[in-house]
């Protein structure tokens, strides 16, 4: 190698060290894949940790996360309502000490709590030596994010746009702390269409009613229906 390219290589090396970088502790790169995780969702969740580190942007929008990945924002919009869904990401309210306004920022403690209890687990089952296989969760872990995938379509195609973060958030919400179940979340959907009144407050609206009647099914639901609408509904 000779000195000018020698100089070239160098001048290169010290302008990336100048970029600066982000911290990754080892753990979320060995367990990623065995949470359930895909090399994009992993590379999502990285980008949102750059932009936080180095750029001082804590709340990247799907447009600017999918222009740096080279993909569709829709793409990158569902990734973050499945990220949030199973906990490896969530979104915090804040007041900015610099404008004094309340902000949102992305919070990716989930995924570090999900990587040490994989560490934990992988101690205690080399403790006990067990040779027996566990339960594969694989197609079932597909199946739920195929599920989930098709929830946050229809809602797209309903709303005629994208969801965003926080919307993805609200839903996944509605599955799993409230456990709503899938059917009675699109029969919601629907009836908010029927009435002309399509936001997601008023399907939480439906929702709630329809839980506080201890309504389960969608057969209860429609028979709960002409009550929510004041009789309107036939």
């Amino acid at each position: 190698m000779n000195d000018e390219i020698w100089k070239a290589y160098t001048h290169g090396i010290a302008a990336a060290l100048g970029e600066g970088g982000v911290h990754i502790p080892s753990l979320l790169l060995q367990s990623y894949s065995r949470l359930g995780m895909t090399d994009s969702e992993a590379m999502l969740l990285l980008q949102i940790m750059l932009y936080a580190q180095t750029e001082r942007n804590d709340f990247p929008t799907p447009e600017e996360l999918a222009d740096r990945m080279g993909i569709q924002a829709r793409a990158v919009g569902m990734m973050l309502g499945r990220l949030m869904k199973e906990g490896f990401l969530s979104i915090d309210d804040y007041v900015d000490d610099a404008t004094g306004l309340q902000a949102e920022r992305y919070n990716w403690s989930g995924w570090l709590m999900k990587a040490a209890e994989w560490r934990a687990s992988e101690k205690r089952q080399t403790k006990k030596s067990e040779r027996s296989p566990q339960p594969a969760s694989t197609e079932i872990r597909k199946t739920s994010e195929a599920s989930a995938t098709d929830l946050f379509s229809v809602f797209e195609q309903e709303l005629g746009r994208l969801l965003s973060p926080y919307e993805c958030e609200i839903i996944s919400g509605w599955l799993d702390q409230d456990r709503y179940s899938e059917e009675i979340i699109l029969f919601a959907l629907k009836e908010a269409v029927f009435a002309g009144k399509l936001s997601l407050r008023y399907i939480d609206r439906i929702l709630v009613e329809w839980s506080r009647n201890r309504v389960t099914t969608v057969e209860e639901a429609r028979a709960q229906a002409g009550k929510f609408y004041g009789g309107g509904r036939a």
